[in-house]
């Protein structure tokens, strides 16, 4: 049987998902992503259901609306850094979601780890 792209991307996501709340029961979700135009972080409360911080280039006030470059992945890894110290986070555990953990995803978690967040 033959499985589509999106099929197999649905698949990953929710492999990785689903271990990573078995090992990390408790702390912050630090979810990625990743589309063709755009890349959005959410720093997720999963006990509670909320949304504590996020960041995207689809914001107007960080001039990188439908950039989608390791450089845009790295200021938004920047700024989600420093959005959860501001909700009092500090550590988190990074779900990639079904995407593979190079490139722009990789920029991002890197630059939330150099932003003092612990992933």
């Amino acid at each position: 049987m033959a499985n589509t792209k999106r099929q197999l991307f649905l698949k990953r996501r929710m492999r990785v998902r689903n271990k990573l709340r078995k090992v990390n029961a408790g702390r912050m979700r630090l979810s990625v992503h990743r589309s063709s135009k755009n890349i959005s972080a959410q720093l997720i409360d999963d006990v509670n259901g909320v949304t504590l911080a996020s960041a995207s280039t689809m914001e107007k006030d960080l001039g990188l609306v439908g950039k989608n470059n390791v450089e845009a992945a790295t200021k938004v890894g920047a700024l989600i850094a420093e959005r959860a110290k501001k909700a009092g986070v500090e550590e988190a555990y990074f779900d990639r979601g079904g995407f593979l953990f190079h490139g722009k995803v990789k920029a991002l978690a890197e630059a939330a780890r150099e932003g003092g967040l612990k992933i």
